[in-house]
């Protein structure tokens, strides 16, 4: 592994296992991660929960099968928000996405394994430009993961917020038409992916976000109040972790531009 950057917040954020294992439901609201067993696999999602997201992939790496969850998370949250270099953004979401891949092979039942397959193939192709990765076929398996998460898991707010982000990145890309026949992507199924993941997480800041994203995509100009009004909403959320901090770090750049 290349050196990562730090996480810019270091010490804002001080969880142990105890403490992890206690505000669990509140720190995995968005992706229902079961509540681990093990002490050692609650210390690795203590160091992510603290924005120690190398500590936390070397310590899942360590753990195996049972680590993996977290060494994704960690990779991707990590690639997304903190990693400055294009090529190692996309080789990282790469590496999650093969993982993922294996993981899912020895452990199907495992949602948050295709969630996160999902997730770094949907950041992949935004990275390699939408259009070249639905000419790819990602756009399909992004489609499919995601489904399946919500098909099983009907209460998962992540998985809705990314299935929203795909209908709406097909839509703007090649546009209604062939977005619904090539692809299956529609504008109100879209929207109303966003809308349902906000009522199952109402403090998603990242959900804010991409949300407002998707109206600017899909709604045009006259969406544009709505949808700063989320942004300014994810701004002043209180987030819990390293990762909603980056979240509502996000949406203040997004108000200063």
């Amino acid at each position: 592994m290349s050196r990562w950057t730090a996480f810019p917040y270091a010490g804002d954020y001080n969880f142990d296992a105890t403490s992890v294992k206690k505000k669990w439901t509140r720190l995995h609201a968005g992706d229902l991660e079961p509540l681990p067993t093990d002490t050692a696999l609650l210390q690795a999602w203590a160091h992510f929960h603290n924005g120690e997201f190398h500590k936390a992939v070397t310590l899942g790496q360590s753990l195996g099968l049972s680590g993996l969850n977290v060494v994704n998370k960690a990779v991707c949250v990590y690639a997304t928000y903190l990693e400055k270099q294009e090529e190692q953004r996309l080789s990282l979401f790469q590496e999650v996405a093969e993982r993922a891949e294996q993981q899912i092979e020895k452990d199907p039942g495992n949602l948050n394994a295709r969630y996160w397959r999902a997730y770094a193939l949907g950041r992949y192709s935004q990275g390699i430009s939408v259009a070249k990765a639905l000419a790819q076929g990602l756009g399909t398996k992004v489609k499919t993961d995601l489904e399946h998460v919500i098909r099983h898991q009907p209460k998962h707010p992540d998985a809705h917020i990314a299935l929203g982000s795909f209908h709406a990145e097909v839509i703007d890309k090649v546009g209604s038409l062939i977005g619904a026949m090539a692809y299956g992507a529609n504008k109100d199924i879209g929207l109303n992916l966003f809308t349902q993941a906000l009522k199952l997480n109402m403090e998603s800041a990242v959900g804010m976000v991409e949300y407002a994203h998707a109206m600017l995509m899909l709604g045009g100009d006259h969406m544009t109040q709505e949808a700063n009004r989320l942004v300014e909403l994810a701004a002043q959320a209180k987030p819990i972790d390293a990762m909603e901090r980056l979240d509502v770090e996000l949406a203040k750049a997004e108000l200063a531009d």
